[in-house]
C-alpha cells in the first residue's frame, strides 16, 4: 500500500502573535504601576504612547481597541482623586497587555473539511479549510486555520497565511454576583479558606473568563490553591459564543482558550462537515485541558466566522480523541471514541450534548498497535463502508496511522482493517517536541483519492495522498 507523502510542510512561525492580557497577581504592583503611568507629564505620554503604537500597530488589526477593553478592566484601580485622560487610558491598557506567539513551540495534528465556498475555481478543483493546533509558550493550544485548493489532479496549493491575527469578540457572557456566587460555593460544601482567598479577588460581579484569569496566575503545582479551584470552577457553565469579523481572512481567526476548563489548552480538534438533509454545519470534537483535567467540548459554526463551545456530558464521554459522524445514523447521532485507553468505540445518542451507550468495536490486534489504538478523526462515507483512519501506538511508544472499515448502515460491524500501518514516522518525521510520532484528526477523500493532512512528532504538519480503491482493497476482513 504506497502513500504518497507531498513536500506541503507547514512549521511553527514565532512571528504570528495574538494580544493578551498581562496579568500581575499583586493588587499592590497594579497600583504602583498604573500610579507610575498618571505621574507622567502630558509630553511624556503621548511621546510614550506614539512609541507603542509604532512598534506594534502595524502587527495587529483592533491594537487600540484590546487597550481599551484592559484600561476598563484595570478602571478599578485607579484612585477616585486621579483623573485618567484618553491618553493615560491607553497607556494603561497597553501596560496591561502582551504579545503571545501562537505558534513559538508547535503547529500539529491537524484536521481537513471542504470549504463552504467553493466559487470561482476550475473545474475539478476545491477549497479546503484546515485546522491545526497550535502551541505557544506554557504549552498552552489554540485553534488556528489555513486554506487551500486541490486541484483537479489533486495537486495541493497552499494559501500564504494573513500576518495579523485576532481572537475575536466573546459575545457577553453570563456575569456573576460574588455574593451569589460565594453563596452557591458555600451550599455546595466548597467553601474553605482556599477558596475565600480566590473569591476574595474577585470583583463584586465577574465573568468565567475573569475566574479563570486569577485561576491561571495562582495555578503552580504546589500551590495551595489546587484543592479548591476545580470545584470552583465547576460551579461555572462552560460555553460561550465567539464571533468574528469578516474582514478577517480565516486563516487570520485563532480561537484561544476562553473558559477555565480550556486555559491550558484547546487540544486536538476533529472537524466533520456535518449534513442534516440540505443543512450543512460543521462540527469539531475537542480536548478542553485545564492543567491538570480534561473535559470534551464542541465547537459548533456554520461560516467559521461565529463558533459555539459547549461541554459534551455523560457517562460515555470520559476520554480523549471523541469524533463525530457526519451525519446521522438511523437517525441517530454518531460517534468515535475510546472508553478504556486502548479499544475503539461507537456511541449513538439522540441528543448531540449527552451520550450514554457505548459499543466496543476494534481492540489492538497488531504489534504497531499493542499499546493503544484511536481514530484519527470523523469517519468518511464510501460505497464500502465508513472509512476511519486510526492511530496505533506500539513499542517505544511509535504512533503509525492506519484504517479500519466500518459497515455503513451498521457501523457497529467492523469489516475491514489494515494489518499494517499505511504511515509511520521516517527519518525526517520522527524527531520532534514529541518523537517518533505521526497523527491526524481527519482527512478527507477527492475523486479517487484520500487527502490525508498529518503531524509530524507533535512539531510541524504535512499532508499525504492515498488512492481510495487501492486503499480499500488492501484492507482484510475484520477482526
Amino acid at each position: 500500500m504506497r502513500v504518497k507523502r507531498t513536500e506541503i510542510i507547514l512549521k511553527a512561525d514565532c512571528r504570528r502573535v495574538i494580544l493578551k492580557s498581562f496579568a500581575v497577581s499583586n493588587d499592590d504592583r497594579i497600583r504602583k504601576i498604573i500610579d507610575r503611568i498618571l505621574s507622567l507629564t502630558d509630553n511624556e505620554a503621548v511621546k510614550l504612547y506614539q512609541n507603542v503604537l509604532a512598534e506594534f500597530k502595524d502587527r495587529h488589526a483592533d491594537i487600540e481597541d484590546f487597550f481599551r477593553m484592559r484600561f476598563a478592566e484595570m478602571k478599578r484601580f485607579i484612585p477616585a482623586d486621579r483623573s485618567c485622560g484618553e491618553v493615560r487610558a491607553l497607556l494603561i491598557g497597553a501596560h496591561f497587555t502582551h504579545e503571545y506567539s501562537i505558534e513559538a513551540a508547535a503547529l500539529f495534528n491537524p484536521a481537513i473539511v471542504w470549504h463552504s465556498d467553493q466559487s470561482g475555481l476550475p473545474a475539478g478543483s476545491k477549497r479546503f479549510i484546515l485546522s491545526l493546533r497550535a502551541t505557544g509558550e506554557g504549552h498552552i493550544s489554540s485553534l488556528t486555520f489555513r486554506t487551500g485548493i486541490i486541484d483537479k489532479e489533486s495537486k495541493i496549493a497552499m494559501d500564504e497565511p494573513g500576518s495579523r491575527l485576532t481572537t475575536g469578540q466573546i459575545l457577553p457572557e453570563t456575569v456573576y454576583e460574588r455574593s451569589i456566587f460565594e453563596d452557591q460555593a458555600k451550599k455546595s460544601g466548597l467553601h474553605n479558606e482556599q477558596s475565600k482567598e480566590i473569591l476574595a479577588r474577585l470583583n463584586e460581579r465577574f465573568s468565567g473568563s475573569e475566574l479563570a484569569a486569577i485561576v491561571k496566575t495562582m495555578n503552580e503545582p504546589q500551590s495551595k490553591y489546587n484543592d479548591a479551584m476545580e470545584p470552583l470552577l465547576a460551579l461555572c457553565p462552560d460555553e460561550y459564543q465567539l464571533t468574528f469579523n469578516s474582514g478577517n481572512e480565516i486563516s487570520e481567526r485563532v480561537i484561544f482558550p476562553v473558559t477555565a476548563s480550556e486555559s491550558n489548552g484547546i487540544e486536538d480538534a476533529r472537524f466533520a462537515r456535518f449534513e442534516d438533509g440540505p443543512a450543512v454545519s460543521y462540527f469539531a470534537t475537542y480536548t478542553a485541558y485545564d492543567g491538570h483535567h480534561i473535559r470534551v467540548k464542541l465547537l459548533e459554526t456554520n461560516d467559521f466566522l461565529n463558533f459555539k463551545s459547549s461541554l459534551l456530558y455523560g457517562p460515555a464521554v470520559n476520554n480523549k480523541g471523541i469524533a463525530l459522524f457526519p451525519k446521522k445514523i438511523n437517525g441517530k447521532y454518531a460517534m468515535l471514541a475510546r472508553q478504556d485507553n486502548e479499544s475503539n468505540f461507537i456511541m449513538f445518542s439522540d441528543d448531540l450534548y449527552y451520550w450514554r451507550d457505548k459499543t466496543i468495536i476494534q481492540s489492538p490486534v497488531y504489534p504497531w498497535e499493542f499499546i493503544q489504538l484511536g481514530n484519527c478523526g470523523s469517519p468518511l462515507e464510501t460505497d464500502a463502508g465508513w472509512l476511519v483512519f486510526s492511530h496505533g501506538v506500539g513499542a517505544m511508544r511509535k504512533y503509525s496511522i492506519g484504517a479500519f472499515l466500518l459497515d455503513r448502515d451498521d457501523p457497529t460491524k467492523l469489516i475491514g482493517r489494515t494489518t499494517d500501518p499505511l504511515l509511520a514516522p521516517n527519518m525526517t518525521e520522527r524527531e520532534g517536541y514529541v518523537p517518533n510520532v505521526v497523527y491526524s484528526c481527519g482527512a478527507i477523500i477527492h475523486g479517487s483519492e484520500v487527502i490525508l493532512p498529518y503531524a509530524m512528532s507533535d512539531s510541524a504538519t504535512s499532508i499525504a495522498r492515498i488512492d481510495l480503491n487501492d486503499l480499500l482493497r488492501s484492507m482484510k476482513n475484520g477482526t
